[in-house]
């Protein structure tokens, strides 16, 4: 059988990001400005290309004004897609050809876009474009953690699936020795965080981010196997709970790794270590555990919106998705197969698209926009900034999303019993 159309456009969409995010990532690499100076007449140099007057100053190609730069040229490609992609049903649509095809044009607008991104001049852009950059890692934290439930959902359903078919005592262990593993993970996560960002004097907020996450985190593992839930959905179970659990002590790490007080965030120090004596060279050095685990996050996150194919409803209709195994997206693949061939990517959205094509293109921009702000290690660009520090901002938004996201966990589990009169199966 051939690729599902669908499943191809969605990956050449996110290979579009993950080529905006690796060349972020290059701008803020030290060394690269050095590189930029040898090419000969390029940096601050004067000249004519093809009559234009040729004065580049390199820093403005580097660090976080080139990152958010770059993170504003793909929100803005994605955008674009999202506006003309609205109410798109099926690939009757004409706008579903530009969706599916074009893909040399489509690169050339990103690279025209990005272009001209770098000719924005820097007045109030950088401080107005943090804050979307703010909302918007906010929102895609809360989608990571929906599609962490649709993982944990398909995994726990496919382990019990496979339990009641063959060997159930070997799955069932597995099953506990994952579940275990996830927790006890949290666990010796919570007691690091409370070794290294907390101190016996002060870093209250610290003290109280991770204790009223820990009771979060235990509050929503005991509702998950409570005789009522388990009897709505006899699905759900420790398995969920435990990852989402070490996804939201992740957060809190993420957020206190922000915390713009030295004495209470060694993560902190480290960067201000690493980087050289002057205002502008530790911005580069963001490598730091928590954004090199954000971006491995990110990574899997973006690819599993491309490839998803939930058997969760409720997560289905969150990420307005069509339910796996129904309708159009499956309807057309057996007759555009035999047209097109093994080789050949087919039609499968003839009857109805499988996914909210909007909606696809609004979640990379909000990835584009989180990525922006991981690279960036959620500072604000500001020539006057003479010691590093993070803005508040980041902390709070972070740990709130982990409140949100919690609370939208415990409303998959609690929806059947609010609203019994809604079929949830």
């Amino acid at each position: 059988a051939g690729l599902l159309n669908s499943t191809i456009s969605r990956l050449l969409f996110t290979i579009f990001l993950f080529l905006g995010t690796l060349v972020s990532i290059i701008m803020i690499i030290p060394g690269v400005e050095k590189e930029l100076h040898k090419l000969p007449g390029f940096c601050e140099g004067s000249g004519s290309v093809l009559g234009v007057q040729t004065n580049v100053d390199c820093s403005s190609f580097l660090g976080h004004k080139a990152v958010y730069r770059m993170g504003f040229a793909m929100a803005a490609f994605f955008f674009l897609f999202a506006v003309l992609m609205v109410c798109v049903h099926s690939s009757k649509d004409p706008r579903a050809a530009l969706q599916n095809g074009f893909w040399f044009f489509k690169f050339l607008v990103l690279v025209g876009i990005t272009v001209g991104a770098f000719y924005i001049p820097d007045g109030a852009f950088t401080s107005v474009w943090f804050y979307f950059g703010v909302v918007g890692s906010f929102l895609f934290i809360l989608i990571q953690l929906v599609l962490l439930i649709d993982l944990a959902h398909s995994w726990s359903q496919r382990w019990l699936r496979n339990a009641d078919e063959g060997s159930a005592r070997g799955w069932y262990a597995a099953l506990c020795a994952v579940t275990f593993i996830f927790y006890a993970a949290s666990v010796a996560a919570v007691v690091l965080l409370y070794v290294y960002y907390t101190k016996p004097e002060g870093c209250t907020e610290g003290k109280a981010f991770i204790s009223i996450n820990l009771i979060l985190c235990l509050i929503v593992s005991v509702v998950s196997i409570l005789p009522k839930i388990q009897e709505a959905q006899p699905h759900s179970g420790l398995l969920q709970a435990s990852l989402i659990t070490l996804y939201t002590i992740y957060v809190t790490w993420s957020a206190l790794a922000n915390v713009p007080t030295q004495h209470c965030n060694p993560t902190l120090l480290l960067r201000n270590s690493t980087g050289s004596a002057t205002a502008t060279e530790p911005l580069t050095s963001w490598w730091d555990a928590p954004s090199i685990v954000g971006l491995v996050i990110f990574i899997l996150c973006t690819l599993f919106i491309s490839l998803r194919s939930s058997d969760h409803p409720q997560v289905n209709k969150l990420m307005l998705t069509e339910e796996s195994g129904s309708g159009a997206g499956h309807g057309a693949g057996p007759g555009g197969a035999e047209e097109g061939g093994a080789r050949r990517a087919y039609d499968n959205e003839q009857d109805g698209v499988s996914y909210n094509y909007t909606f696809f293109h609004l979640c990379l921009l909000l990835a584009a926009l989180y990525i922006m702000m991981t690279l960036t290690n959620w500072y604000r660009p500001d020539e006057s900034l003479q010691v590093l520090r993070s803005p508040w901002t980041a902390v709070w938004v972070k740990i709130c999303s982990s409140w949100a996201g919690l609370l939208l966990y415990l409303w998959t589990l609690v929806a059947p019993l609010v609203l019994p009169d809604r079929d949830f199966s």
